[in-house]
């Protein structure tokens, strides 16, 4: 019996997940990116950046660039209040903030209660989602952030692997 127990927990792994809000949607990341929250705070603004860069701010000397979510995936309004939330991530080993419109709470899933993301319906592309969950009454969106972050759709690192010689 304990060797059934052991190998059905090897194949049901868990993970703890960061959810939040942005607009009516209700997303989720993984929880080990997460260095801190925050809440919002004047940015310094970058020339030519685009539109979801808000600017970068300085946290505790180390220069971190702010990504408005809502402004990329296109949902919610864009208002600045004492209640808006930074997320503060570790990505690539570089801290990046991502304004939301609320944090909710932790969530802990198996890799069952995880479905593959749809091809279409979500307001970005399904490279960056990890897949979809459902909670209670409602559907969480798992976005792969460091995927996101990484990516050159929002050129925020450069590529050390082909600097690299």
């Amino acid at each position: 019996m304990n060797s059934h127990i052991t190998q059905e927990n090897m194949h049901s792994e868990s993970n703890e997940f960061l959810s939040f809000f942005l607009g009516e949607e209700h997303y989720a990341i993984d929880i080990m990116t997460v260095k801190e929250i925050r809440g919002y705070e004047t940015v310094t603004k970058i020339a030519n950046a685009p539109s979801f860069i808000k600017g970068v701010i300085n946290l505790r000397g180390d220069i971190v660039p702010i990504i408005d979510l809502r402004i990329k995936f296109s949902v919610g309004e864009a208002t600045y209040t004492e209640f808006t939330i930074v997320i503060m991530l570790n990505v690539c080993d570089r801290i990046v903030g991502i304004v939301v419109d609320g944090v909710s709470d932790v969530i802990k899933l198996q890799d069952e209660d995880i479905r593959p993301p749809p091809e279409f319906g979500v307001a970005f592309d399904s490279k960056y989602l990890l897949g979809l969950a459902s909670l209670e009454e409602h559907m969480v969106i798992l976005v792969n952030i460091d995927s996101l972050i990484s990516s050159d759709e929002l050129g925020l690192f450069d590529n050390h692997a082909t600097t690299k010689e």
